[in-house]
């Protein structure tokens, strides 16, 4: 397994790791393996895998749609999305968003960070940033789009009546200023959109975001 001048910086000049070290390494395929360092270079490497010590675990078919927001808070909401497990994050462009800053390499990047300190095997998807009005135009009818409103704090928290839908889903978070008018028009008449409450608090977005994960993995009996 050859490495590229990033890993290898990471690997050799941050970890100080030397040939004939033994490191974990995963290529969100084939699940995780025991490897040793054959070459360490400054800006390449050569590993040999020489035994899989854990299978492939992907995530439930659920998909994180969110408004990014500063930088940090960003951040949290790839790292967290990484740790509980979803398939694809999707950031959007609202009415209200504060901050359209959305570096995907930089965040492919964290997204890996976050699976190696959590000892995940997978990476999701992490696509470029869009107009949720284009997102809704394109959205494939068979993904329920479970939408967070603001406007149903105050309710028990849940995701309503039948609790998780079959099938694939995706979770629709707000930006910190909520959406427009026109767009909780729009989301209300789409008839693959539902609205659930996420409990008696307005929360912060990167605390939505993951509170909506973790409900809808109640619901589905994906937390165990």
């Amino acid at each position: 397994m050859a490495l590229g001048p990033d890993q290898a910086n990471y690997l050799f000049a941050v970890m100080r790791q030397a040939v004939g070290a033994a490191v974990l390494v995963f290529n969100g395929r084939d699940g995780e393996w025991r490897a040793s360092v054959q070459d360490a270079g400054k800006r390449r490497g050569l590993l040999c895998c020489e035994q899989q010590t854990a299978p492939q675990r992907r995530p439930p078919d659920l998909w994180l749609v969110f408004s990014p927001v500063r930088k940090e808070r960003t951040n949290f909401i790839v790292e967290k999305a990484v740790e509980l497990g979803v398939a694809r994050v999707l950031p959007v462009t609202t009415r209200f968003t504060q901050s359209e800053r959305w570096r995907q390499d930089k965040q492919l990047a964290h997204a890996i960070e976050a699976a190696e300190q959590c000892g995940a095997t997978f990476v999701p998807e992490l696509t470029e940033v869009q107009p949720l009005d284009r997102l809704l135009a394109d959205w494939p009818l068979d993904r329920t789009l479970l939408w967070a409103d603001e406007a149903l704090a105050g309710q028990a928290a849940g995701l309503g009546h039948g609790g998780a839908p079959a099938g694939p889903c995706a979770i629709l978070v707000g930006p910190e200023g909520g959406f427009s008018n026109e767009e909780k028009t729009r989301l209300r008449s789409l008839p693959f959109v539902r609205a659930f409450s996420l409990g008696p608090r307005i929360l912060r977005a990167e605390t939505a975001a993951v509170a909506a994960i973790v409900l809808w993995q109640a619901a589905a009996g994906d937390w165990r």
